[in-house]
């Protein structure tokens, strides 16, 4: 029988986080192999989909299969923790990498045209 796509991304969450699917159940307090009866297809409660997203930082959507992007949610959640000054310095970082993104980008297309203009 197939593993359903909720217990492949549970097992391959975890497997990045470098912990067994029991290490992660041992994590969140629940009974020992409690993870693999998702394997074939028992649902998880709300509250425990909601403690399974929030253990991964990824979207409860993510792991139900609702959507393909598990970073979108890590991201906001990681974001919200920082400080204030911790902000403005992500901020200040993210202008600078996309200042330096728009200077190659000039740099490219202006080498385009100096071969456009040799051709």
């Amino acid at each position: 029988m197939e593993e359903n796509l909720l217990f492949t991304r549970i097992k391959a969450l975890a497997d990045l986080s470098g912990k067994s699917i029991n290490q992660v159940a041992k994590d969140l307090g629940y009974p020992r192999n409690s993870l693999n009866n998702y394997k074939r297809n028992k649902i998880p409660s709300a509250v425990r989909l909601f403690e399974l997203a929030r253990y991964f930082e990824v979207a409860p959507e993510y792991l139900l299969g609702e959507i393909d992007d598990c970073s979108v949610k890590a991201v906001e959640q990681i974001f919200h923790r920082l400080t204030t000054e911790q902000k403005q310095e992500m901020y200040n970082l993210c202008q600078d990498w996309l200042f330096e993104r728009m200077e190659l980008l000039e740099e490219n297309r202006d080498q385009q045209s100096v071969i456009q203009k040799r051709d």
